[in-house]
């Protein structure tokens, strides 16, 4: 069922600070474009790596869920990891069906690579939040 690390997420009150580091740092060349995921209450921006990607969060209005988590992590951390699925239904189900808690009531909604996605509840994932997404057509 679980297909390639797509990306790891994490949380940061600032993307461009976050972005001039792993510029600066770590020598990253490509980033896109910062954009506002309105619904999810985040600005997100990718940095590329070669076998796959950063995502940078920050919260986007005051009911971000960000904010709580940078309340506890002033400074941002690891926030989730996400996982590539062939059917994002199939495996809302499998992980339903396994006693799992997929957050937002289980109903996917769009992500930031623009095709369903689902959270899975940290305390069925070893304490690690996961975001499982339906592989883009035309990926890999």
């Amino acid at each position: 069922m679980i297909g390639r690390l797509n990306h790891v997420g994490v949380a940061t009150p600032s993307i461009a600070e976050s972005v001039a580091m792993y510029r600066d740092m770590l020598g990253a060349t490509q980033v896109s474009e910062t954009k506002i995921l309105e619904e999810q209450g985040v600005y997100v921006c990718f940095v590329d790596l070669p076998n796959s990607q950063i995502e940078l969060i920050e919260p986007y209005g005051e009911t971000s869920p960000i904010h709580a988590f940078l309340a506890k992590n002033p400074k941002g951390g690891q926030h989730h990891v996400c996982f590539e699925v062939p059917d994002i239904i199939v495996a809302r189900d499998d992980m339903q069906a396994k006693g799992a808690t997929v957050l937002n009531d289980g109903k996917p909604r769009i992500g930031a690579h623009g095709v369903p996605v689902i959270f899975v509840h940290p305390k069925n994932m070893g304490g690690v939040l996961v975001e499982l997404m339906e592989t883009p057509k035309g990926a890999h």
